[in-house]
């Protein structure tokens, strides 16, 4: 059964249902505000919250918290969906 419904023309509707097959747990202790989304460097002196943007030490790219750390949550995401095939 499809959990996606769509008349055509329309936009597709996604059930409640077809989300929680979409769901993966993310350890929660998964430094995600913390890697370099770009090179995967692991910036300890980031752990501070109050730190809202930092510069990766090893490929110098520039980061705000909050986006650098959802890429790395959605590449965490579906590297634990591959492992899981």
């Amino acid at each position: 059964e499809s959990h996606v419904r769509c008349e055509e023309g329309e936009k597709p509707e996604i059930t409640p249902k077809a989300y929680l097959s979409l769901l993966i747990k993310i350890d929660t202790f998964f430094p995600s505000s913390q890697l370099c989304s770009e090179c995967g460097y692991q910036n300890k002196e980031v752990k501070d919250l109050s730190v809202r943007e930092w510069e990766c030490p090893k490929c110098h790219s520039i980061h705000d918290r909050d986006i650098n750390a959802s890429k790395n949550i959605l590449q965490q995401g579906l590297q634990l969906k591959l492992a899981s095939r």
